[in-house]
């Protein structure tokens, strides 16, 4: 049986025959450079039991546990945080989602904070909602984001629903009496790869007003890869870079940015007294396509603020719902700022198999977010309607189905010699409840009219 190179959990493995076709043919083109981390490889395995927030076999306990370890599950379900966030802080941790029987892990009601070093995190959903709060009252939760943190890779999660950002990288700006040393106690070495970061809420709890971001990446941070995500109907943030950021964007697709995709600023107000410090972008074969929402000519990246941003492009697609060209820059605010113009990549791609921009889109809705081979609904229905141009900028959750999903339980051991340790990978090349072909939520009328006319209907 032929066999294929595939990347899922960020190595280069060999699969079976197996992995569905469409997926298959887009998961060689994913080469990247070694990770800035093992995470928790080579330590103890424990095992996820019960989806409480904490206690005994809870994914809690799991993450505050000490040492090198990896996180497997044998149960799938939600795990409700009840309006609070997991708090990550001892390191050299890998969480493999991947491990869990269909439908996989959710947490809802919550978020996650990683405020430590060496961490993995694969193939999980978050989905924090904003639960009936009030408008402004107070409850301003990330999905996900890092909080000083260093020698992380964030790969193939859906995060959805966020108050405020959806997926960031975040840390104090001036935490040193030099550039190096802010930059070494802020976050650092973060690399998102393959998620998906959706549905940011607007008008929800947050007290500031509006807050539906994709990405902030705040002053200061460095070493930050954003390879192959797809962020989706977000009000701005796409993402935005702050002060002194230094990062790389390859193969990233943006849908349905409202006011802003790509943006820069470093704030006078923030850094008063300060040193200015030049931020650095590498962005490459990235696609921006506008949505229902989009402002008219909205350009892919905006420059705000202050501070000057060194700007490598290279093949950065931008359109409108019609496929008309856009801007590819523009500026918010009539500052001093100013987009230098580098000749060559301000980070290196060495190790990158670029995709061109015209063939990002139909790849990335193939592979990004958790479980592609076990899609959840929500994600289903975020990819598809990404793929069609549909969907919008949206305040709660109740506006696009039921609010959080009611997911079943469901146990299965995990086996330690049927996964390849290293990479947490399974030897089989079959993933936990795989499925072939097309994933699509049908509506029973919809599922009827693809099965056809049955010989009773039809009389033969």
């Amino acid at each position: 049986m032929k066999r294929l190179l595939a990347l899922f959990c960020g190595v280069a493995v060999t699969l079976a025959a197996p992995l569905a076709p469409a997926l298959a043919q887009t998961a060689a083109v994913q080469s990247h450079p070694a990770d800035p981390t093992r995470g928790g490889a080579g330590g103890r395995i424990i095992r996820v039991t019960s989806l409480a927030k904490q206690g005994p076999g809870t994914l809690a306990e799991a993450v505050n546990a000490k040492g090198p370890r990896v996180v497997v599950f044998e149960v799938s379900g939600a795990i409700d945080l009840g309006r609070d966030t997991l708090e990550i802080r001892e390191p050299f941790l890998t969480i493999a989602g991947q491990t869990a029987p269909s439908p996989g892990v959710t947490l809802i009601r919550g978020g996650i904070d990683l405020k430590t070093h060496d961490v993995i995190i694969s193939h999980m959903r978050v989905m924090t909602g904003a639960d009936g709060q009030a408008k402004r009252s107070g409850w301003e939760a990330d999905a996900f984001s890092t909080v000083a943190a260093y020698n992380v890779v964030i790969e193939h999660n859906s995060f959805l629903w966020a108050l405020d950002e959806n997926m960031s990288a975040s840390g104090p700006r001036f935490n040193g009496s030099t550039v190096a040393e802010w930059r070494k106690n802020t976050s650092h070495n973060i690399v998102f790869r393959e998620n998906l970061a959706a549905e940011g809420l607007a008008d929800a709890s947050h007290p500031k007003g509006e807050h539906s971001k994709g990405s902030l990446i705040h002053d200061n941070a460095t070493g930050i890869v954003f390879y192959r995500n797809i962020w989706a109907h977000n009000v701005e943030r796409a993402p935005l870079l702050k002060g002194g950021v230094q990062a790389l964007m390859i193969n990233n697709l943006i849908y349905n940015p409202q006011h802003r995709a790509v943006h820069y600023n470093l704030m006078n107000l923030e850094w008063t007294g300060q040193p200015y410090v030049t931020g650095e972008l590498t962005a490459v074969g990235n696609v921006m396509r506008a949505g229902n929402d989009t402002d008219e000519g909205l350009p892919f990246l905006m420059l705000g603020g202050d501070g000057n941003l060194s700007y490598y492009g290279r093949d950065n697609r931008a359109v409108d719902r019609h496929g008309k060209a856009l801007p590819q820059f523009g500026r918010y605010g009539e500052t001093k700022a100013k987009l230098l113009p580098a000749k060559a990549p301000l980070a290196s791609l060495a190790g990158y198999a670029v995709l061109p921009s015209g063939d990002v889109e139909t790849s990335v809705l193939q592979t990004a977010g958790a479980r592609p081979w076990d899609r959840a609904p929500d994600d289903i229905r975020i990819l598809f309607f990404v793929a069609e141009g549909r969907g919008e900028v949206i305040d709660d959750e109740h506006e696009v189905g039921p609010g959080y999903p009611i997911i079943k339980e469901v146990r299965a051991a995990f086996v330690e010699g049927d996964w390849d340790l290293a990479s947490m990978t399974p030897k089989s090349g079959h993933y936990p409840g795989q499925k072939a072909g097309a994933q699509e939520k049908l509506s029973p009328r919809d599922l009827d009219s693809r099965q056809g006319a049955t010989p009773a209907a039809t009389g033969k």
